[in-house]
């Protein structure tokens, strides 16, 4: 009862009360039943992204953003009940997206396991390759061995499970102990930054590798992450001008984000390594990177085929500041990625 009281007339409330409520991490339902007219564009927007998805024979992988166009916002706003205060454009776009997130992972579970109802697992066989190939304890993942993934993987069935089960969590991908290393000689001495940092992994890696860097995040996937306390609370532009780094790492940043661009502009950055998705709709502000003028980028095939699993699709994507003599023309593309659709993009 207590629950119900608390739901009842949110759409209208202020938004310090709306925030309070969504801090409670309301389920799918709960957010529904509340702000029907955000689902109703939330799923206009799913069924386009599925239908774009399928014609590039791929599964949705990430949660793809709402649509935030001025027709979405004007049509969002006409079908909300006049009455009342109207609900707050942010918190409107928070919503659909946290209702995105929480749809596609419902959908990836589904797609991979066939289970529509009860709880997806691993059987035990599948469960203890897969916890003695990629984590240490629990859910810390650890550098994988290439040779003994290479050698398990393929006894592993249920393989198609592990990326929806994984994501829940926060875990978009597992790194081998061979592209920690090369990360590592290619980071070199510089002074390094990692941009949405999630649990910190790569970091803890790359630290152990003697790299000099910083894990940074906003904390806004809090409700699937993670977060240690050595993961500085920090947005991508704060984080950027408060220590100058040399390097940049991120690893899966959010399809159409608007931080990335925020790396390119920042002077100190000699680098910028993304560990992403060779599809353009399912990591990495694609718009961003062809329109940016000071670095020159391209695919890192020797990285890419280290990150795992490969069903993943994973590309690692190296930027490099121009020099004066190469000028600020925009940069090439990757030949291998010239002909792939750009798909949904924030801007």
């Amino acid at each position: 009862m207590v629950k119900l009281e608390i739901i009842a007339g949110m759409s209208n409330k202020n938004p310090k009360k709306v925030r309070k409520w969504l801090k409670t991490m309301p389920t799918l339902s709960e957010l529904c039943a509340e702000y029907p007219n955000e689902w109703t564009i939330v799923q206009r927007d799913i069924s386009a992204a599925r239908e774009r998805s399928r014609s590039e024979e791929q599964p949705l992988r990430r949660p793809i953003p709402s649509s935030n166009s001025a027709a979405t916002r004007s049509e969002s706003a006409s079908r909300r009940p006049r009455t009342g205060k109207a609900l707050d454009p942010a918190l409107s776009k928070y919503i659909r997206d946290r209702m995105a997130q929480l749809a596609i992972k419902n959908y990836g579970l589904i797609a991979a396991s066939g289970i529509k109802k009860g709880v997806v697992r691993f059987n035990w066989l599948n469960g203890y390759i897969i916890k003695g190939l990629l984590f240490a304890r629990e859910l810390e993942r650890k550098p994988a061995s290439l040779f003994w993934f290479r050698l398990m993987w393929p006894f592993v069935w249920q393989k198609k499970r592990l990326m929806p089960l994984a994501e829940s969590e926060g875990i978009y991908c597992f790194y081998s102990q061979q592209l920690i290393e090369k990360l590592a000689v290619l980071i070199g001495s510089r002074s390094c930054l990692e941009l949405a940092a999630g649990d910190g992994t790569l970091t803890r890696f790359l630290k152990d590798q003697g790299v000099r860097i910083t894990a940074t995040d906003n904390y806004s996937w809090q409700h699937s992450v993670r977060y240690p306390d050595w993961v500085v609370r920090r947005d991508a532009r704060t984080a950027l001008k408060m220590y100058a780094p040399e390097a940049v790492i991120c690893s899966w940043p959010p399809a159409g984000n608007d931080f990335e661009r925020q790396v390119f502009k920042t002077r100190s950055v000699q680098i910028y390594i993304v560990i992403g998705s060779r599809h353009r709709f399912a990591a990495g502000n694609w718009n961003d990177y062809k329109r940016q003028t000071d670095f020159a980028f391209e695919k890192e095939k020797a990285f890419s085929r280290l990150v795992i699993p490969p069903e993943l699709g994973s590309d690692v994507y190296i930027f490099r500041r121009k020099t004066k003599s190469e000028g600020t023309t925009p940069p090439r593309e990757p030949n291998l990625l010239a002909s792939e659709p750009v798909g949904p993009t924030l801007t």
